[in-house]
Protein backbone atom coordinates (compact mmCIF):
# COMPACT_ATOMS: atom_id res chain seq x y z
CA UNK A 1 0.00 0.00 0.00
CA UNK A 2 1.15 3.26 -0.73
CA UNK A 3 1.81 6.34 2.12
CA UNK A 4 1.63 9.55 1.90
CA UNK A 5 4.82 11.31 4.14
CA UNK A 6 3.35 14.08 6.19
CA UNK A 7 6.50 16.01 7.58
CA UNK A 8 6.47 17.44 10.49
CA UNK A 9 9.81 19.45 11.19
CA UNK A 10 11.75 19.51 14.39
CA UNK A 11 9.24 17.75 16.06
CA UNK A 12 8.61 14.17 17.71
CA UNK A 13 5.28 13.48 18.54
CA UNK A 14 4.96 16.99 20.40
CA UNK A 15 1.63 17.24 19.93
CA UNK A 16 1.22 13.89 21.23
CA UNK A 17 2.66 14.83 24.37
CA UNK A 18 6.33 12.69 23.37
CA UNK A 19 8.96 14.61 24.71
CA UNK A 20 12.85 14.32 24.12
CA UNK A 21 14.41 11.14 24.34
CA UNK A 22 11.26 9.13 23.41
CA UNK A 23 11.06 6.49 20.72
CA UNK A 24 8.55 8.37 18.53
CA UNK A 25 7.49 9.05 14.96
CA UNK A 26 9.67 11.72 13.44
CA UNK A 27 6.88 11.92 11.25
CA UNK A 28 2.99 11.04 9.95
CA UNK A 29 2.72 8.79 7.22
CA UNK A 30 -0.87 8.48 6.21
CA UNK A 31 -2.07 6.39 3.77
CA UNK A 32 -2.98 8.31 0.43
CA UNK A 33 -6.18 6.86 0.08
CA UNK A 34 -7.67 7.02 3.87
CA UNK A 35 -9.38 10.40 2.69
CA UNK A 36 -10.66 9.74 -0.74
CA UNK A 37 -14.22 9.39 0.39
CA UNK A 38 -14.16 12.36 1.63
CA UNK A 39 -13.52 14.20 -1.72
CA UNK A 40 -14.22 11.85 -4.09
CA UNK A 41 -17.63 12.35 -6.42
CA UNK A 42 -19.97 10.59 -4.39
CA UNK A 43 -18.48 11.63 -1.73
CA UNK A 44 -21.93 12.38 -0.05
CA UNK A 45 -22.99 8.23 0.04
CA UNK A 46 -19.76 7.33 0.75
CA UNK A 47 -19.78 9.43 4.17
CA UNK A 48 -23.55 8.04 4.65
CA UNK A 49 -21.81 4.76 4.40
CA UNK A 50 -19.06 4.94 7.00
CA UNK A 51 -21.60 6.84 9.48
CA UNK A 52 -24.05 4.12 9.04
CA UNK A 53 -21.31 1.43 9.86
CA UNK A 54 -20.03 3.80 12.26
CA UNK A 55 -23.64 3.65 13.87
CA UNK A 56 -23.88 -0.03 14.35
CA UNK A 57 -20.41 -0.52 15.91
CA UNK A 58 -21.87 1.64 18.36
CA UNK A 59 -24.57 -0.99 18.88
CA UNK A 60 -21.84 -3.82 18.64
CA UNK A 61 -22.99 -4.57 15.02
CA UNK A 62 -19.65 -5.20 13.12
CA UNK A 63 -21.09 -6.51 9.91
CA UNK A 64 -24.27 -5.57 8.52
CA UNK A 65 -25.92 -6.89 5.00
CA UNK A 66 -26.97 -4.60 2.05
CA UNK A 67 -30.68 -4.84 4.04
CA UNK A 68 -29.38 -3.91 7.18
CA UNK A 69 -26.93 -1.55 5.94
CA UNK A 70 -30.10 0.42 4.07
CA UNK A 71 -32.23 0.36 7.10
CA UNK A 72 -29.20 2.17 8.79
CA UNK A 73 -28.44 4.32 6.15
CA UNK A 74 -32.43 5.44 6.52
CA UNK A 75 -31.95 6.25 9.94
CA UNK A 76 -28.84 8.50 9.81
CA UNK A 77 -30.68 10.54 7.16
CA UNK A 78 -30.13 9.37 3.85
CA UNK A 79 -33.84 9.59 2.71
CA UNK A 80 -32.71 9.69 -1.57
CA UNK A 81 -33.77 6.46 -3.47
CA UNK A 82 -30.81 4.21 -3.61
CA UNK A 83 -30.71 1.07 -6.09
CA UNK A 84 -29.10 -1.91 -4.96
CA UNK A 85 -26.48 -1.98 -7.69
CA UNK A 86 -25.24 1.63 -6.17
CA UNK A 87 -24.89 0.88 -2.83
CA UNK A 88 -23.13 -2.71 -4.12
CA UNK A 89 -20.43 -0.19 -6.30
CA UNK A 90 -20.29 2.10 -3.42
CA UNK A 91 -19.02 -0.99 -1.12
CA UNK A 92 -16.60 -1.90 -3.65
CA UNK A 93 -14.84 1.54 -4.05
CA UNK A 94 -14.35 1.48 -0.48
CA UNK A 95 -12.90 -1.62 -0.21
CA UNK A 96 -10.62 -0.91 -2.64
CA UNK A 97 -9.71 2.15 -0.71
CA UNK A 98 -9.27 -0.45 2.56
CA UNK A 99 -12.31 1.24 4.17
CA UNK A 100 -14.66 -1.75 3.97
CA UNK A 101 -13.99 -5.68 4.21
CA UNK A 102 -16.48 -8.48 3.10
CA UNK A 103 -17.19 -11.50 4.51
CA UNK A 104 -19.39 -14.44 3.61
CA UNK A 105 -22.30 -15.43 6.41
CA UNK A 106 -21.75 -19.48 6.81
CA UNK A 107 -23.70 -19.69 10.07
CA UNK A 108 -27.08 -18.74 8.11
CA UNK A 109 -29.59 -20.72 6.47
CA UNK A 110 -30.80 -19.61 3.42
CA UNK A 111 -34.04 -20.80 1.56
CA UNK A 112 -33.46 -19.58 -1.98
CA UNK A 113 -30.95 -18.46 -4.38
CA UNK A 114 -32.06 -14.68 -4.41
CA UNK A 115 -31.75 -14.67 -0.44
CA UNK A 116 -28.73 -16.49 -0.48
CA UNK A 117 -27.46 -13.95 -2.89
CA UNK A 118 -28.67 -11.09 -0.80
CA UNK A 119 -27.70 -11.90 2.65
CA UNK A 120 -24.50 -14.24 2.24
CA UNK A 121 -22.10 -11.23 1.43
CA UNK A 122 -21.73 -8.90 4.62
CA UNK A 123 -19.47 -5.76 5.01
CA UNK A 124 -17.49 -4.43 7.82
CA UNK A 125 -15.41 -1.41 8.80
CA UNK A 126 -11.40 -2.43 8.64
CA UNK A 127 -9.12 -0.59 10.89
CA UNK A 128 -8.48 2.15 8.47
CA UNK A 129 -11.70 2.50 7.74
CA UNK A 130 -12.79 3.01 11.49
CA UNK A 131 -9.86 5.59 11.52
CA UNK A 132 -10.69 7.47 8.92
CA UNK A 133 -14.01 7.80 10.00
CA UNK A 134 -13.13 8.56 13.64
CA UNK A 135 -11.13 11.42 11.56
CA UNK A 136 -13.79 12.83 10.15
CA UNK A 137 -15.91 12.96 13.44
CA UNK A 138 -13.12 14.69 15.22
CA UNK A 139 -12.33 17.33 12.55
CA UNK A 140 -16.25 18.15 12.31
CA UNK A 141 -16.01 18.22 16.09
CA UNK A 142 -13.04 20.74 15.96
CA UNK A 143 -14.78 22.87 13.50
CA UNK A 144 -17.97 22.91 16.03
CA UNK A 145 -16.16 23.36 19.03
CA UNK A 146 -14.75 26.81 20.82
CA UNK A 147 -11.65 26.37 23.01
CA UNK A 148 -11.24 27.65 26.23
CA UNK A 149 -9.01 28.20 29.24
CA UNK A 150 -10.52 26.72 32.15
CA UNK A 151 -8.72 27.06 35.73
CA UNK A 152 -11.21 23.90 36.42
CA UNK A 153 -8.85 21.63 34.15
CA UNK A 154 -5.79 22.90 35.93
CA UNK A 155 -7.27 22.40 39.52
CA UNK A 156 -8.84 18.48 38.55
CA UNK A 157 -5.04 17.91 37.04
CA UNK A 158 -3.50 18.65 40.79
CA UNK A 159 -6.51 16.82 42.38
CA UNK A 160 -5.97 13.47 40.08
CA UNK A 161 -2.45 14.25 41.08
CA UNK A 162 -2.75 14.02 44.39
CA UNK A 163 -5.38 10.89 44.21
CA UNK A 164 -2.33 9.12 42.12
CA UNK A 165 0.16 9.44 44.93
CA UNK A 166 -2.77 8.28 47.42
CA UNK A 167 -3.18 5.46 45.51
CA UNK A 168 0.12 4.59 44.76
CA UNK A 169 0.43 4.73 48.89
CA UNK A 170 -1.98 2.23 49.92
CA UNK A 171 -4.17 1.38 46.81
CA UNK A 172 -5.05 -1.17 44.56
CA UNK A 173 -3.56 -1.51 40.93
CA UNK A 174 -7.17 -1.14 39.28
CA UNK A 175 -7.53 2.25 40.81
CA UNK A 176 -4.05 3.26 39.78
CA UNK A 177 -5.49 2.75 36.02
CA UNK A 178 -8.47 4.56 36.57
CA UNK A 179 -6.57 7.56 38.04
CA UNK A 180 -3.53 7.70 36.14
CA UNK A 181 -6.18 7.54 32.66
CA UNK A 182 -8.56 10.65 34.22
CA UNK A 183 -5.23 12.56 34.59
CA UNK A 184 -4.09 11.94 30.74
CA UNK A 185 -7.71 13.02 29.87
CA UNK A 186 -7.64 16.00 31.71
CA UNK A 187 -3.90 16.64 30.64
CA UNK A 188 -5.85 15.90 26.60
CA UNK A 189 -8.46 18.33 27.11
CA UNK A 190 -6.14 21.06 28.68
CA UNK A 191 -3.91 20.52 25.23
CA UNK A 192 -7.21 20.68 23.06
CA UNK A 193 -9.03 23.84 24.30
CA UNK A 194 -5.80 25.46 24.58
CA UNK A 195 -4.99 25.09 21.37
CA UNK A 196 -7.92 25.81 20.15
CA UNK A 197 -8.15 28.90 22.07
CA UNK A 198 -5.26 30.49 21.00
CA UNK A 199 -6.36 30.02 17.38
CA UNK A 200 -9.31 31.61 18.09
CA UNK A 201 -7.43 34.51 19.82
CA UNK A 202 -4.73 34.91 16.96
CA UNK A 203 -7.61 35.19 14.51
CA UNK A 204 -9.39 37.80 16.79
CA UNK A 205 -6.46 40.11 16.97
CA UNK A 206 -6.50 40.00 12.88
CA UNK A 207 -9.96 41.16 12.44
CA UNK A 208 -9.21 44.52 11.34
CA UNK A 209 -12.59 44.66 9.17
CA UNK A 210 -14.53 43.82 12.86
CA UNK A 211 -17.48 46.01 13.61
CA UNK A 212 -16.26 48.44 16.28
CA UNK A 213 -19.05 48.30 18.87
CA UNK A 214 -18.98 44.41 18.54
CA UNK A 215 -15.17 44.27 18.99
CA UNK A 216 -15.07 46.67 21.70
CA UNK A 217 -17.68 43.76 23.91
CA UNK A 218 -15.57 40.98 22.53
CA UNK A 219 -12.17 42.39 23.66
CA UNK A 220 -13.91 43.64 27.40
CA UNK A 221 -15.32 40.33 27.74
CA UNK A 222 -12.01 38.16 26.28
CA UNK A 223 -9.34 40.65 28.43
CA UNK A 224 -11.82 39.85 31.75
CA UNK A 225 -11.36 35.71 30.94
CA UNK A 226 -7.57 36.14 30.40
CA UNK A 227 -7.02 38.10 33.44
CA UNK A 228 -9.41 35.66 35.26
CA UNK A 229 -7.67 32.53 34.33
CA UNK A 230 -4.33 34.35 35.05
CA UNK A 231 -5.23 34.90 38.68
CA UNK A 232 -3.64 32.53 41.39
CA UNK A 233 -2.29 30.15 38.06
CA UNK A 234 1.31 30.38 39.58
CA UNK A 235 0.08 29.04 42.90
CA UNK A 236 -2.49 26.26 40.61
CA UNK A 237 0.88 25.25 38.86
CA UNK A 238 3.57 25.07 42.38
CA UNK A 239 1.04 22.59 43.24
CA UNK A 240 1.02 20.68 40.27
CA UNK A 241 4.89 20.73 39.92
CA UNK A 242 5.24 19.58 43.51
CA UNK A 243 3.00 16.47 42.77
CA UNK A 244 4.35 15.88 39.80
CA UNK A 245 8.19 15.97 41.54
CA UNK A 246 6.59 13.60 44.41
CA UNK A 247 5.26 10.87 41.52
CA UNK A 248 8.90 11.31 40.24
CA UNK A 249 10.22 10.16 43.21
CA UNK A 250 7.92 7.16 43.52
CA UNK A 251 9.02 6.27 40.27
CA UNK A 252 7.43 6.46 36.86
CA UNK A 253 7.88 3.13 35.58
CA UNK A 254 6.59 1.19 38.50
CA UNK A 255 3.88 3.46 38.59
CA UNK A 256 3.34 2.38 34.56
CA UNK A 257 3.75 -1.24 35.80
CA UNK A 258 1.27 -1.20 38.25
CA UNK A 259 -1.07 0.60 36.38
CA UNK A 260 -0.59 -2.02 33.84
CA UNK A 261 -1.80 -5.07 36.17
CA UNK A 262 -4.90 -2.88 36.42
CA UNK A 263 -5.54 -1.87 32.84
CA UNK A 264 -6.00 -6.05 32.34
CA UNK A 265 -5.10 -5.58 28.61
CA UNK A 266 -6.81 -8.28 26.05
CA UNK A 267 -4.46 -10.09 23.63
CA UNK A 268 -6.56 -10.59 20.78
CA UNK A 269 -3.47 -10.89 18.05
CA UNK A 270 -0.17 -12.21 18.45
CA UNK A 271 1.43 -9.14 18.72
CA UNK A 272 1.77 -7.88 23.19
CA UNK A 273 -0.47 -5.51 23.65
CA UNK A 274 1.94 -4.35 26.90
CA UNK A 275 5.02 -2.33 25.29
CA UNK A 276 2.78 -0.46 22.79
CA UNK A 277 0.51 0.45 26.09
CA UNK A 278 3.62 1.27 28.24
CA UNK A 279 5.30 3.23 25.66
CA UNK A 280 2.17 5.53 25.26
CA UNK A 281 1.58 6.05 28.79
CA UNK A 282 5.59 7.37 28.66
CA UNK A 283 4.73 9.99 25.87
CA UNK A 284 1.94 11.00 27.98
CA UNK A 285 3.92 11.22 31.19
CA UNK A 286 6.36 13.60 29.04
CA UNK A 287 3.87 15.34 27.46
CA UNK A 288 3.38 16.19 31.08
CA UNK A 289 6.45 17.27 32.67
CA UNK A 290 7.11 19.67 29.46
CA UNK A 291 3.90 21.33 30.68
CA UNK A 292 4.93 21.82 34.25
CA UNK A 293 8.19 20.63 34.83
CA UNK A 294 10.17 19.99 31.48
CA UNK A 295 13.30 17.23 31.91
CA UNK A 296 15.47 19.87 29.99
CA UNK A 297 15.21 22.50 32.37
CA UNK A 298 13.32 24.63 28.98
CA UNK A 299 10.43 27.02 30.19
CA UNK A 300 6.99 25.09 30.97
CA UNK A 301 4.33 25.40 28.37
CA UNK A 302 2.25 26.78 31.03
CA UNK A 303 4.95 29.90 31.43
CA UNK A 304 4.58 30.21 27.99
CA UNK A 305 0.96 30.14 27.69
CA UNK A 306 0.99 32.59 31.24
CA UNK A 307 3.12 35.21 28.27
CA UNK A 308 0.76 34.59 25.20
CA UNK A 309 -2.20 35.39 28.01
CA UNK A 310 -0.50 39.02 28.48
CA UNK A 311 0.35 39.74 25.32
CA UNK A 312 -3.14 39.08 24.15
CA UNK A 313 -4.34 41.45 26.47
CA UNK A 314 -2.18 44.15 25.31
CA UNK A 315 -2.18 43.44 21.73
CA UNK A 316 -6.42 43.24 22.29
CA UNK A 317 -5.93 46.80 23.74
CA UNK A 318 -3.58 48.34 21.01
CA UNK A 319 -6.09 46.50 17.84
CA UNK A 320 -9.11 48.40 19.66
CA UNK A 321 -6.83 51.48 19.52
CA UNK A 322 -6.19 51.06 15.81
CA UNK A 323 -10.13 50.29 14.88
CA UNK A 324 -10.86 52.93 17.10
CA UNK A 325 -8.17 55.63 15.23
CA UNK A 326 -8.98 53.88 11.91
CA UNK A 327 -12.89 55.18 12.51
CA UNK A 328 -11.75 58.56 12.93
CA UNK A 329 -9.05 59.18 10.72
CA UNK A 330 -10.20 61.20 8.26
CA UNK A 331 -10.59 60.38 4.00
CA UNK A 332 -7.92 60.91 1.93
CA UNK A 333 -6.94 63.79 -0.69
CA UNK A 334 -7.96 60.81 -3.41
CA UNK A 335 -11.38 60.20 -1.79
CA UNK A 336 -11.83 64.14 -1.30
CA UNK A 337 -10.97 64.74 -4.89
CA UNK A 338 -13.29 61.82 -6.23
CA UNK A 339 -16.28 62.99 -4.49
CA UNK A 340 -15.95 66.74 -5.17
CA UNK A 341 -15.62 65.38 -9.24
CA UNK A 342 -19.43 63.57 -8.02
CA UNK A 343 -20.41 67.25 -7.14
CA UNK A 344 -19.03 68.71 -10.26
CA UNK A 345 -21.10 66.33 -12.07
CA UNK A 346 -24.54 67.18 -10.94
CA UNK A 347 -24.35 70.63 -10.37
CA UNK A 348 -27.71 72.11 -11.73
CA UNK A 349 -26.51 75.38 -13.32
CA UNK A 350 -23.14 77.21 -14.38
CA UNK A 351 -23.72 79.48 -11.59
CA UNK A 352 -23.49 76.32 -9.29
CA UNK A 353 -20.80 75.78 -10.79
CA UNK A 354 -18.68 78.64 -10.49
CA UNK A 355 -19.90 78.91 -6.86
CA UNK A 356 -18.71 75.10 -6.10
CA UNK A 357 -15.43 76.03 -7.71
CA UNK A 358 -14.51 78.97 -5.35
CA UNK A 359 -15.90 77.42 -2.35
CA UNK A 360 -13.57 74.23 -2.86
CA UNK A 361 -10.36 76.38 -3.58
CA UNK A 362 -10.77 79.65 -2.41
CA UNK A 363 -9.75 81.50 -5.94
CA UNK A 364 -12.05 84.47 -5.66
CA UNK A 365 -11.72 87.81 -6.91
CA UNK A 366 -8.57 89.65 -5.41
CA UNK A 367 -9.10 91.07 -2.31
CA UNK A 368 -6.37 93.25 -2.48
CA UNK A 369 -7.84 95.11 -5.92
CA UNK A 370 -8.94 98.00 -3.52
CA UNK A 371 -5.58 98.88 -2.05
CA UNK A 372 -4.38 102.36 -2.91
CA UNK A 373 -0.81 104.18 -3.70
CA UNK A 374 0.71 106.06 -0.23
CA UNK A 375 0.01 109.28 -2.41
CA UNK A 376 -2.69 108.61 -5.41
CA UNK A 377 -1.85 112.06 -6.88
CA UNK A 378 1.25 110.48 -8.44
CA UNK A 379 -0.80 107.79 -9.84
CA UNK A 380 -2.65 108.75 -12.90
CA UNK A 381 -6.22 106.74 -12.57
CA UNK A 382 -5.72 105.78 -16.12
CA UNK A 383 -2.18 104.27 -15.72
CA UNK A 384 -2.65 100.21 -16.26
CA UNK A 385 -1.88 98.19 -13.45
CA UNK A 386 1.38 96.85 -15.41
CA UNK A 387 2.93 100.93 -15.94
CA UNK A 388 1.73 101.47 -12.69
CA UNK A 389 4.08 101.01 -9.25
CA UNK A 390 3.05 97.95 -6.73
CA UNK A 391 1.42 98.53 -4.15
CA UNK A 392 2.54 96.99 -0.18
CA UNK A 393 -0.12 94.10 0.58
CA UNK A 394 -0.38 92.75 4.05
CA UNK A 395 -0.07 89.24 5.09
CA UNK A 396 -2.84 89.78 7.18
CA UNK A 397 -5.32 90.17 4.23
CA UNK A 398 -4.00 86.79 2.91
CA UNK A 399 -4.48 85.04 6.16
CA UNK A 400 -7.79 87.18 8.12
CA UNK A 401 -9.26 88.96 5.14
CA UNK A 402 -8.58 92.21 6.56
CA UNK A 403 -5.31 94.96 6.62
CA UNK A 404 -3.67 95.78 9.81
CA UNK A 405 -5.17 99.15 11.02
CA UNK A 406 -2.80 101.30 12.88
CA UNK A 407 -4.19 103.72 16.00
CA UNK A 408 -2.86 105.00 19.52
CA UNK A 409 -1.46 102.48 21.66
CA UNK A 410 -4.01 101.60 24.28
CA UNK A 411 -3.34 103.02 28.06
CA UNK A 412 -1.50 100.77 30.26
CA UNK A 413 -3.66 99.23 32.92
CA UNK A 414 -2.89 100.36 36.62
CA UNK A 415 -2.76 97.35 38.78
CA UNK A 416 -1.58 98.74 41.89
CA UNK A 417 -4.93 98.14 43.46
CA UNK A 418 -5.07 94.49 42.13
CA UNK A 419 -1.67 93.99 43.97
CA UNK A 420 -2.69 95.44 46.92
CA UNK A 421 -6.01 93.34 47.25
CA UNK A 422 -3.97 90.03 46.66
CA UNK A 423 -1.55 90.89 49.65
CA UNK A 424 -4.06 91.76 52.13
CA UNK A 425 -5.99 88.36 50.84
CA UNK A 426 -2.42 86.71 51.28
CA UNK A 427 -2.44 88.39 54.87
CA UNK A 428 -5.65 87.22 55.62
CA UNK A 429 -5.39 83.82 54.68
CA UNK A 430 -1.91 83.75 56.69
CA UNK A 431 -4.01 85.21 59.81
CA UNK A 432 -6.47 82.26 59.22
CA UNK A 433 -4.33 79.07 58.65
CA UNK A 434 -2.14 80.64 62.19
CA UNK A 435 -5.22 80.97 63.66
CA UNK A 436 -6.53 77.29 62.57
CA UNK A 437 -3.02 75.63 63.34
CA UNK A 438 -3.59 77.70 67.28
CA UNK A 439 -6.58 76.02 67.52
CA UNK A 440 -5.51 73.05 67.16
CA UNK A 441 -2.64 72.98 69.07
CA UNK A 442 -3.50 70.30 72.12
CA UNK A 443 -0.61 71.62 74.20
CA UNK A 444 0.08 67.84 75.03
CA UNK A 445 -1.31 64.47 74.64
CA UNK A 446 -4.92 64.63 74.41
CA UNK A 447 -7.89 62.35 72.85
CA UNK A 448 -8.78 62.60 69.22
CA UNK A 449 -12.63 62.80 69.99
CA UNK A 450 -11.68 65.60 72.81
CA UNK A 451 -11.96 68.42 69.22
CA UNK A 452 -15.67 67.40 69.62
CA UNK A 453 -16.95 69.87 66.94
CA UNK A 454 -15.02 71.82 64.68
CA UNK A 455 -15.48 74.50 61.90
CA UNK A 456 -14.93 72.59 58.51
CA UNK A 457 -12.00 74.62 57.43
CA UNK A 458 -10.14 73.22 60.97
CA UNK A 459 -11.54 70.12 60.12
CA UNK A 460 -9.38 70.00 56.70
CA UNK A 461 -6.51 71.29 58.07
CA UNK A 462 -6.70 68.42 61.04
CA UNK A 463 -7.81 65.56 58.34
CA UNK A 464 -4.72 66.48 56.63
CA UNK A 465 -2.37 66.30 59.74
CA UNK A 466 -3.91 63.15 60.41
CA UNK A 467 -3.27 62.20 56.99
CA UNK A 468 0.49 62.70 56.79
CA UNK A 469 0.86 60.91 60.10
CA UNK A 470 -0.28 57.85 59.20
CA UNK A 471 1.11 57.73 55.72
CA UNK A 472 4.49 57.34 57.68
CA UNK A 473 4.98 54.31 58.87
CA UNK A 474 5.02 53.31 62.60
CA UNK A 475 7.67 53.48 64.99
CA UNK A 476 9.07 50.99 67.33
CA UNK A 477 6.73 51.51 69.99
CA UNK A 478 3.92 52.23 67.20
CA UNK A 479 4.19 56.35 67.23
CA UNK A 480 3.57 57.60 64.11
CA UNK A 481 5.03 61.53 63.08
CA UNK A 482 4.18 63.54 60.48
CA UNK A 483 4.53 67.06 59.72
CA UNK A 484 3.55 69.98 57.55
CA UNK A 485 5.27 71.03 53.97
CA UNK A 486 6.98 73.92 55.83
CA UNK A 487 7.65 71.78 58.95
CA UNK A 488 6.18 74.60 61.40
CA UNK A 489 3.32 71.90 63.04
CA UNK A 490 3.98 68.48 63.87
CA UNK A 491 1.43 65.42 64.69
CA UNK A 492 2.23 62.50 66.97
CA UNK A 493 -0.16 59.67 66.71
CA UNK A 494 -0.09 56.62 69.02
CA UNK A 495 -3.22 54.05 68.24
CA UNK A 496 -6.31 53.62 70.95
CA UNK A 497 -5.57 51.33 73.78
CA UNK A 498 -8.85 50.80 74.31
CA UNK A 499 -9.57 50.29 70.65
CA UNK A 500 -12.30 53.46 71.33
CA UNK A 501 -14.22 55.37 67.97
CA UNK A 502 -13.95 59.14 67.87
CA UNK A 503 -16.73 61.17 66.58
CA UNK A 504 -16.51 64.90 64.96
CA UNK A 505 -18.90 66.95 64.02
CA UNK A 506 -18.72 69.50 61.25
CA UNK A 507 -21.13 71.93 59.17
CA UNK A 508 -20.99 69.22 56.61
CA UNK A 509 -21.60 65.82 58.45
CA UNK A 510 -20.39 63.88 61.13
CA UNK A 511 -16.47 61.99 60.74
CA UNK A 512 -16.18 58.78 62.42
CA UNK A 513 -12.57 56.85 63.16
CA UNK A 514 -10.16 55.60 65.77
CA UNK A 515 -9.99 57.47 68.98
CA UNK A 516 -6.00 58.12 68.46
CA UNK A 517 -3.73 59.29 70.98
CA UNK A 518 -2.47 62.38 69.39
CA UNK A 519 -0.44 65.06 70.16
CA UNK A 520 -0.19 68.40 67.60
CA UNK A 521 2.60 71.51 68.16
CA UNK A 522 2.96 74.15 66.02
CA UNK A 523 5.81 76.75 65.26
CA UNK A 524 4.52 79.36 68.53
CA UNK A 525 4.57 76.64 70.62
CA UNK A 526 8.05 75.29 69.84
CA UNK A 527 9.45 78.77 69.62
CA UNK A 528 7.95 79.49 72.61
CA UNK A 529 9.89 76.82 74.28
CA UNK A 530 12.88 77.72 72.96
CA UNK A 531 12.62 80.90 74.37
CA UNK A 532 12.19 79.14 77.81
CA UNK A 533 14.52 76.99 77.16
CA UNK A 534 16.94 80.04 76.60
CA UNK A 535 15.79 81.68 79.59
Amino acid sequence: MRHTRLSVPGTKVCDHNVGPGENAMNSIRVPSEMFRFATADRSGLYVSVLHAFGEANERLETALGIDDLRARMRSIGWLEPLEDDDLITALDQLRVWNLVDVIQNHSENYRTASEYERRNLQYSLTRQGEAAFAGVLHAMAVLASAGALQTAVLDAIADRLGDLLGELESGTERRIYIVLFELESHLEALRGNTKRFNGELQRLLRADNADLAVFHEVKAATVAYLQEFLSNLDHRCHVITTRVGAAEDYGVALLHQRALLGAELPQLSGADPRPAWLEQRRARWEGLRAWFLPVDGSVPRIEQLVLVGRRAIIALLQVLDRLTESKRRSSSAVADFRELARWFTVAPAQDDLHLLWSTAFGLSAARHAHLAHPDPELVSSSASWKEAPPVQVSALLRSAGRTERFSRTGRVRDVAAIKAERARRAVQERAELEAAWDLLDTGGVVRLSSFGRLDQGVFERLLDLLGRGLGNAPQADGTRRGSTIDGRVEIVLRPPPDGALAELKTQRGTFRGPDYLLQIVTASRQDARRAGGDR
